[in-house]
């Protein structure tokens, strides 16, 4: 049996006026997916636990089976296992992102989703002019880096209140910072960086072309040293994962799958598609599951761009879905599940904890008679799993003859 986790990330979302009340996901043209819910089963399914912030690096967890208040140590943590990053004993890392901030706001939390080549050369420039005492910056793609800081109290720094960027977009910045016992280092670090980054001629360039500057560095997600059980030894299965942000790479890191790369693979809306159905079919002539995730609706979701989220969300209908689907014909020795890691409704331009759609289709998967697949068709099945682990369990168990 081969088994097929699709992952429009955020994709779930919320009626809206300008769609005459529709989601995105209900005016996008997605013949395959709602294909897959005419044949196979769709429901609704929570993948953030009640007692967890609503994010990716909680969502994506469960839907690779893992329980994250059991499995959870903080999402930097993740990214820096894809990153190759040792984390000691004694050190914290943070999600460092590269944002924009003036007259004290939140302008953007991706400086106008810099480049990745112009961010390396902003955080490398950074660590230099700070030149701080135990702290370590690591460029990662675009806006996406990391700084891992040693301290005398990792429980107290890892404690520490902090907020994701992408949650003020538009905001006073001064009621999010970082807050806590240890929290004067970063708070320092951050200001410094407005200081050095304002100056560089990357970010007067930017300016001076109409692009958000890359001014200031946002600290969150911290993360301390940890693991996860194998994938292989949870479920008995072989497998990949496909991703181009390096938390979900992290994760599959660390569980043990493989991490293939995608040419043209960038996290955004002009991610290469076609490459990752491409390279997951091809995986799977080794492998006997393989995971793939898109960002690009969860950027839409965040810059709070309908337009771009309906597109996007046909993008993925058409180069992924459709032609996995189409290479196996019969639902036979195959299964597929397409499910959000959360909402990201376009209105509030934040992570959601509300139940996501979700539809299997394959081997031993029996109709549900749903018409398409939408949050609406989705809901009329109900909570069919109250988390991401129970799903992901039942729908990776074989079939009884």
């Amino acid at each position: 049996m081969k088994y097929i986790i699709l992952v429009p990330d955020g994709l779930a979302d919320q009626p809206l006026k300008e769609l005459g009340d529709k989601t995105p996901m209900e005016a996008a043209q997605t013949p395959n997916m709602d294909f897959l819910a005419k044949n196979g089963f769709s429901a609704l399914t929570q993948t953030i636990p009640d007692s967890m912030p609503p994010g990716s690096d909680i969502g994506n967890l469960a839907l690779l089976g893992y329980n994250p208040a059991k499995n959870f140590s903080g999402r930097a943590s993740l990214e820096a296992a894809n990153l190759g990053i040792k984390i000691k004993n004694d050190e914290v890392v943070f999600r460092c992102n590269l944002v924009t901030v003036k007259e004290g706001k939140m302008i953007d939390y991706s400086a106008g989703h810099i480049s990745s080549d112009e961010a390396k050369n902003l955080i490398e420039h950074l660590e230099r002019a700070l030149d701080w005492p135990d702290v370590r910056f690591y460029p990662g793609k675009s806006y996406r880096h990391l700084m891992v800081l040693k301290t005398i109290d990792v429980p107290k720094m890892f404690a520490l209140k902090t907020t994701p960027p992408h949650d003020i977009t538009g905001q006073p910045v001064n009621p999010y910072l970082p807050a806590g016992p240890h929290s004067n280092n970063l708070l320092k670090i951050m200001e410094r960086s407005k200081q050095i980054l304002a100056s560089h001629q990357i970010n007067k360039m930017r300016e001076d072309s109409g692009e958000n500057p890359g001014n200031m560095i946002w600290l969150w997600g911290q993360g301390t040293r940890s693991s996860l059980p194998l994938f292989k030894d949870r479920y008995g299965l072989t497998g990949a994962v496909i991703s181009a942000v390096d938390l979900v790479n992290g994760i599959g890191r660390m569980v043990g799958l493989d991490v293939i790369d995608v040419p043209g693979a960038n996290g955004y809306y002009d991610t290469n598609y076609k490459g990752k159905a491409q390279y997951a079919l091809d995986s799977l002539k080794k492998h006997d599951f393989v995971y793939v995730h898109v960002e690009a609706t969860d950027e839409a979701g965040h810059n709070g761009d309908w337009k771009a989220k309906i597109e996007c969300c046909e993008q993925f209908d058409k180069k992924i879905v459709g032609p996995i689907t189409k290479f196996f014909g019969l639902p036979k020795g195959v299964r597929i599940l397409v499910c959000p890691d959360h909402p990201t409704p376009v209105a509030t331009r934040t992570h959601d904890r509300s139940p996501v759609p979700f539809v299997m289709w394959g081997d031993g998967i029996e109709a549900s008679g749903t018409k398409e697949y939408s949050e609406k068709e989705a809901a009329k099945q109900g909570l069919r799993f109250k988390s991401g682990e129970d799903m992901i369990q039942f729908f990776l168990k074989p079939r009884r003859s």
